[in-house]
């Protein structure tokens, strides 16, 4: 029994020798040796960052994939504090950082740590911006992985040049094809061509510039599905769309009566309501409510509904139960015509709460786990800034009068009286 724990103790480590062998340490002379045509996806770490840690056997683990599957990518990671060059060669803020270098143009990954989207976003950098689906069997097959896909249809046209260079600039998002008007199932009916069509929710639309504007906005627009089940990355991701999101939050496990009827509810409104509110609205529902407490800056007892609006941390309650799908509708109504009345937003005032709520969230766990050194991390640096305060209050200049006597310094700009002595 001892030799088969050693045996698979060593085989732990060599797989995970192997897979580390594929992962590259990129140091500050990286943008002068790599190829010209080589495809890199790097991580940016620090040493004493948790989350860098906890990504490390993932990351190895998909510098391991790639490598097997013949990917063009190669997989690199170097430490921020140490090659703060590279760091800022590629603007890194925050631990860790996904990014990817292709031709020198940078895209940036912001989903969720996770294997699956990480290795989804590297095939879809490394492939051609706009893909080719060349046959019916092509086409299923997109179908049938994509929940939501944007077609180019027809021959090459000013159309499909402003196409192209709108995936140039949303593919860190989305996939981009094009495809001949035969590919297409027989059901999709195009008036004109060219024309760019977005396939999601069991449909699909097609882009007008006269209705939708811009190509590059109504995309952003249309890359979530109208309803779907909203994780914290997707939730923010939302918010760069200008979109608001009405969210119904449930439990994360083994859901209620109570919200299996919101979450229908709300999937019905979005599926039926469409033409009224998908310009403005996503709809989608939420397993727990950890990511919208923070936001709000309070607790939320779950079932219940939210509009949240990302763009400026802002959100929306019902002013009443919501029982059917016209008290819904009520609500949504309210929020678009400024009835209902908003919370949160990004204020000055709002902010200070927030930087509060932070500190309050982050310090408590620490203060029930560890009384003293709660204290310390309060006392610290309040102790530091009561001393700079004292110190510079000490260096303040005196003004000496002619007797010799001590003052205070005229405030700036003002001017120093003087006394003059009277003659004997």
């Amino acid at each position: 029994m001892m030799a088969d724990r050693r045996t698979t103790v060593l085989l732990s480590v060599l797989l995970f020798a192997s897979a580390a062998a594929f992962v590259e340490e990129l140091d500050d002379s990286f943008m002068e040796t790599k190829g010209d045509d080589e495809i890199w996806l790097i991580k940016f770490y620090a040493p004493w960052c948790t989350f860098c840690k906890q990504l490390d056997p993932v990351w190895h683990q998909i510098g391991s994939e790639l490598r097997s599957l013949g990917s063009p990518v190669h997989i690199g990671k170097s430490d921020a504090t140490a090659n703060t060059g590279l760091a800022k060669e590629f603007r890194v803020r925050t631990y860790p950082a996904i990014l990817m270098l292709k031709k020198n143009i940078k895209y940036n990954y912001s989903g969720a740590r996770t294997k699956e989207g990480i290795m989804d976003f590297a095939n879809r950098i490394a492939g051609p911006l706009v893909r080719s689906l060349s046959s019916v069997q092509l086409f299923h097959h997109a179908m049938s992985r994509h929940d939501v896909m944007f077609v180019y249809v027809g021959a090459t046209s000013p159309l499909k040049g402003n196409y192209t260079s709108v995936a140039e600039q949303l593919i860190v998002h989305t996939y981009f094809f094009s495809a001949s008007r035969d590919v297409l199932p027989k059901a999709v009916s195009l008036s004109t061509l060219p024309a760019v069509v977005v396939f999601k929710d069991g449909t699909y639309f097609t882009y007008s510039e006269e209705r939708d504007g811009d190509l590059k906005l109504w995309i952003n627009r249309e890359r979530f599905p109208n309803f779907s089940q909203i994780d914290s990355y997707t939730l923010y991701a939302m918010g760069e769309t200008g979109k608001l999101v009405l969210l119904a939050l449930v439990e994360e496990k083994h859901l209620c009566e109570e919200s299996l009827r919101y979450k229908s509810l709300l999937e019905n409104v979005a599926a039926e309501h469409r033409e009224s509110y998908s310009r403005d609205m996503y709809f989608g529902f939420m397993a727990g409510s950890d990511y919208i407490s923070g936001l709000v800056m309070g607790e939320i007892i779950v079932p219940t509904f939210i509009v949240v609006n990302l763009s400026n941390d802002g959100y929306f309650l019902p002013p009443g139960t919501v029982q059917t799908e016209h008290n819904l509708l009520d609500f949504l109504d309210g929020v678009l015509n400024g009835s209902v009345q908003g919370h949160g937003g990004n204020g000055a005032l709002q902010r200070v709460r927030r930087l509060v709520y932070d500190t309050r969230v982050t310090l408590a766990p620490v203060f029930s786990q560890a009384p003293l050194l709660g204290c310390f991390l309060v006392a610290f640096p309040l102790t530091i800034g009561a001393c700079f305060c004292y110190l510079c209050f000490k260096a303040r200049p005196t003004v000496v009068d002619e007797d010799g006597t001590p003052l205070l310094a005229p405030p700036l700009g003002g001017h120093k009286k003087t006394s003059k002595k009277k003659s004997d």
